[in-house]
């Protein structure tokens, strides 16, 4: 009974919200989106522009809250002290490029036609995804949400795996591990076609299991928040339960902790712990799970300066100071690391 009560008094408040959003997003759309969609000669997308219409203002939606609530404990109860605010401003271009600028409009322009002609080729084929809905009749839309985000976590795991293991992907992730002021912003702190590569792997597993399109926006933008939070420069764990739960912090800080979280067993990008994505229960079941205490510097091992075989003193790798130096470093690190793998394998 009292979930029940407590269901129908929440029920309207997020029937609003949504009516509100819906609002805004149509306002949006027929003031700017659309006009501009017209004058650049791009009319045939107009389906295409009202959806990235919505994850436009989600992604607006996302950058006040993060400022309004992260921002504020990042100065409050800070990991470590910013010894590079230049860094941690590169980190919030990475932030609005990704979520309202620049990398919306590839995916607009790439990756949603290329979903939609994927799934139209299959329904004209009268190959029909599995979902949730055709398989457990009845399903609440809440449980199905749920099962939806454990699933696709867990895709989510194994891509992040995938991306420490192999070379030439390294080459491309350890740009986002390079952040030694790790901070709120960093999440977005990726390679572009790295990013590329993970929002297709995802989109073809969504499309595959039939997670419906207005849930797989609220569910990225849950995670990205999530995600956002445990970037964020602020001394805060779940405690004992809370750390198994979902990922905090300190937990995530730690896989970015130099030579401990993400290159653990030697030189290189082997090895490593705390892969979990949101949910830290596939790092536990699967032996990757590092629970330590305290909050380690970040960044990548190779950025330390070294004293080499003869004793001469080396500087540490650079992986750039600016956007579009750091994008072409990591492309001249994919093809070296990938190099490296080849020649160890003979």
């Amino acid at each position: 009974m009292i979930a029940a009560d407590i269901l129908g008094h929440v029920t309207p408040v997020i029937d609003a919200v949504v009516d509100a959003f819906g609002v805004v997003q149509g306002w949006l759309f027929q003031t700017i989106v659309n006009p501009l969609v017209y004058h650049l000669g791009f009319g045939e997308f107009t389906e295409e522009a009202f959806e990235g219409t919505e994850w436009l203002l989600i992604g607006l939606c996302e950058l006040v809250l993060l400022f309004l609530v992260l921002r504020p404990l990042e100065a409050l109860i800070p990991a470590q002290k910013i010894t590079d605010p230049r860094a941690r401003w590169n980190d919030f271009i990475y932030t609005v490029l990704h979520r309202i600028g620049l990398f919306s409009v590839v995916v607009f322009f790439t990756l949603d036609p290329l979903m939609d002609a994927l799934a139209g080729a299959l329904r004209f084929d009268n190959i029909h995804p599995l979902n949730l809905e055709s398989l457990l009749p009845g399903i609440s839309p809440l449980l199905s949400f749920i099962i939806y985000f454990v699933i696709l976590d867990f895709v989510d795991y194994c891509y992040h795996r995938a991306s420490h293991h192999f070379g030439w992907w390294w080459g491309l992730h350890s740009l986002h591990h390079s952040q030694q002021n790790m901070n709120l912003w960093s999440d977005d702190r990726n390679h572009l076609l790295d990013d590329f590569l993970r929002d297709v792997v995802m989109a073809l597993v969504a499309l595959g299991i039939g997670v419906p399109p207005g849930q797989y926006v609220l569910l990225v933008s849950i995670s990205r928040i999530l995600q956002s939070l445990q970037h964020a420069n602020v001394r805060i764990h779940f405690g004992r339960i809370g750390e198994r739960l979902l990922i905090s912090p300190r937990f995530h800080r730690t896989h970015h902790a130099i030579g401990v979280g993400h290159e653990s067993k030697g030189k290189g990008s082997m090895g490593g712990c705390n892969f979990g994505v949101v949910l830290p229960i596939w790092d536990m079941l699967l032996g990757t799970a590092n629970f330590s205490a305290g909050y380690a510097r970040t960044g990548v091992r190779d950025q330390l300066a070294r004293i080499d075989s003869k004793g001469m003193g080396r500087p540490g790798r650079s992986y750039g100071h600016g956007f579009w130096q750091q994008q072409w470093l990591g492309l001249r690190r994919m093809v070296e690391f990938a190099r490296i793998k080849r020649k160890g394998r003979r």
